[in-house]
């Protein structure tokens, strides 16, 4: 990934220090995932997750990224889900943008669901919020054009950016959730941040058993963001 290591430990690891407003639209369902799974029915759910290396499951083995391992528990809970893994690492939210609308054409059929994962790049490279909160609007406005229900996976600023920084940053996510109508997940690497034994070596990036915790945490919203059958019958 090309970002300084010192600087991603804090804003990641350290992130969860930083906090805004309660958001507007805090999805519920940060809950476990069943341990017994349910039979697989009703129509296929199609998702795309875009985001970045946190998607696209940097230094783990097939099958154990984020996306892959929350299609197993979605799958578990007896939805027959099938997750597009479109995360690239070291993807900035503008380089997001330049990719969204291809990617989505790329789909041979629209996505009932766009789980949205960028932002935590330009923190590290000490990009303006407005800049990343501007770059993440367009995005949602292509994809409320296409009628795609979306989920934001918010970050935080750790507090050495500065308390100017870190509350404009903060707040930039339940902001668009609330002018978007998107659900939320205020702060998607909650359940790993101040877990190092569920940091790689790197400490950067999640183990597996990381991505297993942000699963759990996050299966439940990704569940109540997805819409219901009958409005997604026509897809």
């Amino acid at each position: 990934m090309r970002l300084a290591r010192s600087s991603i430990i804090a804003a990641f690891l350290l992130a969860g220090c930083g906090s805004g407003d309660a958001p507007p639209r805090e999805v519920a369902g940060q809950e476990e995932i069943a341990t017994e799974a349910a039979p697989v029915s009703g129509p296929e759910r199609r998702i795309l997750a875009f985001g970045n290396s946190l998607f696209a499951g940097y230094n783990l083995d097939e099958g154990e990224s984020y996306p892959a391992r929350l299609e197993n528990a979605l799958r578990a809970r007896g939805i027959d889900a099938r997750i597009a893994n479109a995360g690239v690492s070291g993807d900035t939210s503008a380089a997001g943008l330049q990719r969204l609308t291809f990617t989505l054409d790329a789909q041979d059929r629209a996505p009932d669901l766009v789980i949205l994962e960028l932002g935590g790049n330009d923190l590290l490279r000490g990009l303006q919020p407005a800049e990343t909160q501007a770059n993440l609007a367009q995005m949602l406005e292509i994809l409320r054009q296409r009628d795609i229900p979306v989920l934001l996976m918010g970050m935080r600023a750790p507090p050495n950016y500065g308390p100017e920084f870190q509350q404009a940053f903060d707040a930039l996510y339940p902001a668009l959730a609330e002018e978007y109508d998107a659900d939320l997940v205020p702060f998607f690497l909650e359940p790993v941040y101040d877990r190092p034994e569920l940091i790689q070596p790197d400490r950067i990036h999640p183990t597996a058993e990381g991505i297993e915790a942000l699963v759990a945490a996050t299966a439940g919203a990704v569940v109540t963001a997805l819409p219901d059958d009958e409005a997604d019958s026509g897809s």
